[in-house]
């Protein structure tokens, strides 16, 4: 018997102001910047859909009016193109258009990511869902001579946990100790090879304190017990609701899994990590796309 899709919706937190690309975010929203030829944003949702998912909510700020205009119709330049060899290049865009919906919500202060999520509440309603931050661009591995194998990407495979555990999924993957004051940091019993399950999380700790060096990345599968949890969370690290506060509120009263999952992620978030991920495209998607 085929299993049901258990997750339909994705949150998509879209609303930071993406300080570290300025000047470029001064009027651009992060999440547009391009990675070759398609925005970070783009590369998220086609993850989300490729696991499954058809229920796309933007939790958006002031001034990211150019995420919604991205999933939506362009007349002018449609009809401009229209029969040329450039109208190919809008394939990939309109196929998510036409088998996705879109819903946008502006979150109307900067609080957090755990804010952004109670946020999208009235999105996701009383279901599980996902939750992939846009700038950890996630992609699938590679084999030994560096071609595409069957492993899906990131979101998919913490779904498929989601299916057996039945509880929050978090993906992690093992950080420099000394960077780990950028992560929120877990620890726990390894249950299966890289699966652990979570006693413990720590937000942004300084090296000395970090208890491993097993960061949470941008993929969660959340179940809609989460709202009551990050109702109650208080404010933490730089005054903000973090969602590895409430996570961790979970881990002591129910169950968190935290998986090293297969595949590359590149911090986009950072100008160093978006230039990898750039090279990486254009040598493994790009080049063979136009050849």
């Amino acid at each position: 018997m085929t299993q049901t899709q258990t997750i339909r919706k994705c949150l998509f937190p879209v609303a930071g102001y993406g300080t570290r690309f300025l000047p470029a975010t001064k009027s651009m929203p992060k999440e547009m910047l391009p990675v070759v030829n398609k925005p970070l944003i783009q590369y998220a949702v086609e993850e989300a859909m490729e696991a499954g998912i058809n229920k796309m909510g933007f939790i958006t700020g002031r001034g990211k009016r150019a995420i919604a205009d991205y999933f939506d119709n362009n007349y002018e330049l449609e009809h401009e193109i229209a029969g040329s060899s450039k109208e190919q290049n809008l394939s990939d865009i309109n196929a998510v258009m036409d088998n996705g919906q879109f819903i946008f919500m502006r979150q109307r202060e900067m609080l957090g990511l755990g804010h952004a999520i109670l946020t999208g509440e009235p999105i996701i309603g009383d279901e599980p869902f996902a939750v992939i931050l846009a700038d950890d661009l996630c992609v699938a591995p590679l084999n030994q001579h560096k071609q595409k194998t069957d492993t899906l990407r990131a979101m998919s495979q913490l779904i498929d946990l989601y299916n057996q555990y039945q509880c929050c999924i978090v993906a992690i993957e093992e950080v420099p100790k000394e960077d780990t004051a950028s992560y929120g940091i877990i620890c726990g019993d390894e249950i299966a090879p890289g699966i652990y399950d979570v006693d413990d999380m720590v937000e942004k700790p300084k090296p000395a304190d970090a208890p491993t060096n097993m960061a949470i990345i941008g993929r969660y599968v959340l179940t809609p017990q989460i709202f009551d949890y990050l109702r109650e969370t208080k404010p933490g690290t730089n005054g903000e609701i973090q969602i590895t506060d409430a996570l961790k509120q979970v881990a002591k009263e129910e169950r968190v899994i935290a998986v090293k999952f297969a595949g590359e992620r590149f911090d986009c978030g950072s100008v160093e990590g978006f230039v990898q991920a750039t090279n990486y495209f254009f040598e493994h998607e790009f080049k063979k796309s136009v050849n």
